[in-house]
Parts: C-alpha cells; sequence; structure tokens
C-alpha cells in the first residue's frame, strides 16, 4: 500500500476517528486506526464495539491496500510532521511494517493486518430523519449535561432521542434534574424511540461543525443508530430497556411565576458559588418576593446575599437548589430572559418557555430556615 495525503487532512482524519478508540481494553486490535484504501477512496475507521467511526479523507491512491496502525502512535507521528504544504506518505509492505514519511522526517513502524479490525455493524438505511448539523449539535448541547457520570443505571448515563411527527425530542435525567428539548422537524417521520449512549453524543459533538445548512441523516435499527454528517459515518450501539415515564414527572401547575434577567441571574449564582466547595454542599436559597428575589448562601467560607429585581405572579416562596444545577441549565438557555416555576420548597422547579422547546426540571434541597 501507498499513500500520499496533506498533513491537515490526514491529521484531521485520525483525530476524528480516535475519538471512538478505547483507553483500555484486552483486545489489542481495538487501539488500532484501520487504514482502508481498497477501493477508490481512503478511510479511517476506529472502532471499540460499541462506538464505531468511520471517516473519508482526501489523498492519492499510489497502491491499493488496508492497514491498521495503533491510534495513539499514528496520532503523535503525523502531529509532529512538518507543517506546510509538503505530501505526507505512507507505504506498506506484504508483512504491515509501515514507513511514515514528510520531508526530512521518516518514521518506520509495525502495523497489522487490516483484516483482522472489526467493521462497523451494517445498518439498513430505511428508517431515517435529518435535520441540520447546528441542530443536532445545539440539542446535545443543551441536555448533555444533565446525564449521570455514573453508570449503576444505564438508562442515565444514556439520552432519549424520540421523534413524533414531525417532533425531535432529547431527554436526560440524573435524578436530580431532568433536561429536555423540543425540536420542530421539516419533515413529517415515522415515530421512533431510542437510548443513546451519553459518551456517543458527546463525541458526535466534538465532530459536528455546527453549519445550520449541512444536513445530518439518523438511521435506525433494532440494536443501533448510525449518524451520517458529510464524509464521515458513527455507529452506536443503542442501550437496551424502557426509559423512564418522564411524563409522570411533568406537571403544568405552579403556585409562583417568576421571569428574571437571565444574565443578572447567573452572575448572582456564580458569585453566591464562590462561598462553596465541592466538601460543602451548601445550597443557594431563594426568597421570592413581589418584585425581587434575594439570593443568599452561608457556608463555613463565610456567606453572600444579592437581591435581584423579578417579575412575580403568584404566592412567595423560600426554596433552596444546588447552584451548580441551576447554571448548568441557565448557560445553555439562549433566551434573555427566563421564567421559573414553583409549586412549594419542596416540589420540582421547571424552568422553560411558554412553547415548550426547552424544560429544565430541578429538585429543591432541603434547608433549615432557622440557619438562614
Amino acid at each position: 500500500m501507498k499513500l500520499v495525503f496533506q498533513k491537515d487532512a490526514l491529521l484531521n482524519g485520525i483525530s476524528i476517528v480516535s475519538k471512538a478508540i478505547p483507553s483500555k481494553t484486552t483486545m489489542t486490535i481495538l487501539e488500532c486506526i484501520l487504514i482502508n484504501a481498497d477501493a477508490n477512496d481512503i478511510r479511517l475507521t476506529g472502532n471499540d464495539m460499541e462506538l464505531g467511526i468511520e471517516t473519508k479523507v482526501d489523498g492519492s491512491i499510489l497502491e491499493r491496500g488496508k492497514i491498521a496502525l495503533e491510534a495513539k502512535l499514528f496520532y503523535e507521528i503525523v502531529r509532529k510532521l512538518p507543517d506546510g504544504n509538503s505530501p505526507v506518505t505512507i507505504t506498506s509492505d506484504n508483512r504491515f511494517n509501515t514507513s511514515i514519511e514528510c520531508e526530512n522526517a521518516s518514521f518506520h513502524i509495525q502495523g497489522r493486518d487490516g483484516e483482522e479490525f472489526s467493521y462497523l455493524p451494517y445498518i439498513e438505511r430505511d428508517q431515517h430523519i435529518s435535520l441540520t448539523q447546528f441542530t443536532l449539535k445545539e440539542s446535545i448541547r443543551q441536555t448533555i449535561f444533565s446525564i449521570s457520570p455514573n453508570d449503576s443505571n444505564k438508562m442515565m448515563a444514556g439520552e432519549l432521542m424520540e421523534v413524533k411527527d414531525d417532533v425531535f425530542k432529547v431527554v436526560s435525567l440524573d435524578g436530580h434534574r431532568i433536561s429536555i428539548r423540543n425540536i420542530r422537524l421539516k419533515d413529517h417521520y415515522e415515530d421512533h424511540k431510542v437510548i443513546i449512549p451519553g459518551k456517543t453524543l458527546s463525541e458526535i459533538s466534538k465532530i459536528l461543525n455546527g453549519d445550520n445548512e449541512a444536513e445530518v441523516q439518523i438511521y435506525f435499527s433494532k440494536n443501533h443508530i448510525l449518524f451520517e454528517f458529510g464524509d464521515t459515518v458513527v455507529v452506536s450501539r443503542l442501550i437496551e430497556g424502557e426509559y423512564f415515564k418522564i411524563d409522570h414527572m411533568l406537571s403544568s401547575d405552579y403556585e409562583t411565576r417568576v421571569k428574571v434577567n437571565k444574565r443578572e441571574f447567573m452572575d448572582n449564582i456564580e458569585r453566591a458559588m464562590i462561598m462553596i466547595r465541592d466538601s460543602d454542599r451548601k445550597p443557594i436559597i431563594l426568597n421570592v418576593t413581589d418584585n425581587s428575589i434575594n439570593m443568599r448562601v452561608k457556608s463555613s467560607f463565610g456567606s453572600m446575599n444579592a437581591d435581584m429585581m423579578a417579575h412575580k405572579t403568584g404566592s412567595d416562596i423560600m426554596i433552596a437548589f444546588n447552584p451548580k444545577f441551576l447554571l448548568d441549565a441557565l448557560r445553555v438557555i439562549d433566551d434573555e430572559d427566563v421564567e421559573l416555576y414553583m409549586m412549594n420548597p419542596k416540589s420540582p422547579c421547571f424552568i422553560k418557555d411558554e412553547d415548550g422547546t426547552y424544560i429544565y426540571l430541578i429538585l429543591p434541597v432541603n434547608f433549615i430556615a432557622s440557619e438562614v
């Protein structure tokens, strides 16, 4: 095999597929990137058996072939090659001895037989939806923060992706909060309901360029989901099982509705968090009255007290939250003002817009009023 690339194109391709290389594995072939130039184009593939990524890389095929190269070593070699327009030449013989050359730099490494590599599972491309890269990237950004990092509950380590007619819905939860995005699609589609590992969505978000014109095709099968955009294909195994019945957790009832300026609200929460350490876990307490919110926190390091303007309808309320949970939701909302809906100090708070394009449910935390 003999291939010629521009460094930037090759390095970009390696960076994309490296997102599917496992950090630890007993199968050493999975630590490799497959270079496949058997046909009329050059494709790189990474596959950890749960997540697989394949991307096409521009280059010249002087001799066809395929080979698997250790991913980390391959990436570091190409990254350190001279910058500029000088071509990168990759050559391998029938014993998989591989040379990587650019200008006066020459590396010789041992590759592996590409036939040993695990190919991506085949997905029938009949049931699909189409949306823009921007829409998919934003829907992930606006929900991924509330999946659970703890794999003890596999459902919480993934996100629900549901298609119903022309609505695309993404849901995540971690036991303390729920994030929901509802997006109107351009066309009507068959209903689909799948649970996608958070890792898959996180890696896809890093690859997407967020173009509002470029499309992403999403294909569904019983056990896998396939994302196709540009020159890249991502295939992921789905999480099996029934997702939580979140509709039972949502309510339109409230006793207090508060409208606040998002930026000012965030600034005050960030100031309060200066006084909190992870070991402390002190809540931020909101005392909502007619035209203002008093925000305070008291910890072993000191206290913070701030007032801000707010427009309230309904009852006064004093309620406490983990400030990080509030901040995570506010950061991904693009509106200038946000509305909080509350029932009582023990019931969930909802941050949502009138159209229901986003809904963030946050559970309050207990506090002792006499210590406030």
